[in-house]
């Protein structure tokens, strides 16, 4: 007894198989070449398919298309050799056999799950850092841990403007204003106090006499000093006087002349003096010039002499400035028990030079 049933290749070619009873099954599958076909035919091997496989020959096929034939067993055929034309392969058949197995959907949940974790971990940490560099920026400087810078001694000074002018004037040393005047309040060129200071209720930055500049030279040169500015058309006087925590006073008085040319000869004169030790601030026996200061204060069109009391000096020591721009001749003063700082002077002498300048 041989059974007969109905199969398809690979190409979808339906094919005709017998099965002897109690033999190795023997398989004919009518196979179509590449050329032939037009599209790539898979042949089971021996081991797919667990029996030994023939290529039906063109006297196997045309015997199939009859009647049952038994199969024969006989040396392998030779595939090169001439087979009968097949129909082309089903589109459908073939996308079924190229398109490989639907991943299973517990695998794109879990790949799903842990994607939304790693993005809620970089959300998370940008979060974070974001707040943090929020939280530095809006620190103050001294308040940011190894960021804090040691102060160098500077003081702390109010925002500083230049007054505004009459109407059709212009300010010294511009254009229109060839006479380096000061049109304006010269109590407004004053230098202000900085902060933490104690102003002095006597030099409140207001109108002072003659003789509040003399208080600061010795007392056997002020007769001479105001015979000389009796001489020299001196029209006003304003002064500004305060102590700091560090015990620093500090006096600025500025003298205005009635033209550049008396506020230059009184600056050219009172240096002279100073060189040989004439019109000296009160305790000061001898004087040094103060070259750093006067090296690195520069203003244009503004003239910065610097000196200070030589050692060995008292208790106290004494350092001043004479600043000359256009009518105006101005004079710092400081002294401080120990000695004076180099730091807050060059400060203050550069800042009241800058307002006349």
């Amino acid at each position: 007894m041989t059974e007969q049933a109905l199969t398809e290749t690979a190409t979808g070619t339906p094919a005709l198989t017998e099965t002897a009873t109690g033999t190795p099954a023997e398989t004919e599958t009518a196979t179509a070449t590449p050329a032939e076909t037009g599209a790539d035919t898979e042949v089971a091997t021996p081991a797919e398919t667990g029996a030994d496989t023939e290529v039906a020959t063109p006297a196997e096929t045309e015997g199939e298309a009859g009647s049952p034939v038994p199969a024969q067993a006989g040396p392998p055929v030779d595939v090169d050799a001439p087979s009968v034309p097949v129909p082309a392969a089903d589109p459908a058949l073939a996308t079924e056999s190229v398109a490989g197995p639907v991943p299973a959907p517990g695998k794109s949940r879990r790949v799903l799950r842990g994607i939304l974790r790693w993005t809620a971990a970089v959300l998370v940490c940008g979060g974070v850092g974001a707040g943090a560099a929020m939280g530095i920026t809006a620190m103050e400087r001294t308040d940011v841990p190894g960021l804090a810078t040691e102060s160098d001694g500077r003081w702390e000074y109010p925002e500083l403007t230049l007054p505004a002018l009459p109407e059709g004037v212009q300010r010294p040393f511009t254009d229109g204003n060839e006479a380096e005047v000061h049109h304006t309040d010269v109590r407004k060129l004053l230098l202000p106090a900085p902060a933490g200071a104690t102003v002095d209720p006597k030099l409140k930055g207001g109108w002072a006499g003659v003789d509040s500049y003399l208080a600061e030279l010795v007392e056997q040169d002020r007769g001479e000093v105001k015979a000389y500015l009796a001489d020299s058309a001196l029209r006003h006087v304003a002064a500004r006087g305060w102590t700091t925590p560090d015990g620093t006073s500090t006096r600025i008085h500025l003298l205005r002349f009635s033209s550049v040319a008396f506020a230059e000869d009184f600056k050219d004169e009172t240096a002279r003096r100073l060189v040989r030790s004439d019109w000296l601030p009160v305790g000061v026996e001898t004087q040094e010039a103060d070259a750093g200061t006067t090296q690195d204060v520069e203003v244009p069109y503004v003239a910065v002499y610097a000196y200070k009391e030589a050692e060995p000096y008292g208790p106290r020591q004494t350092r001043w400035s004479l600043i000359q721009a256009g009518d105006t001749f101005a004079v710092v003063t400081q002294t401080r028990k120990g000695g004076t700082l180099t730091v807050p002077f060059q400060q203050t002498v550069a800042l009241q030079a800058q307002l006349l300048g």
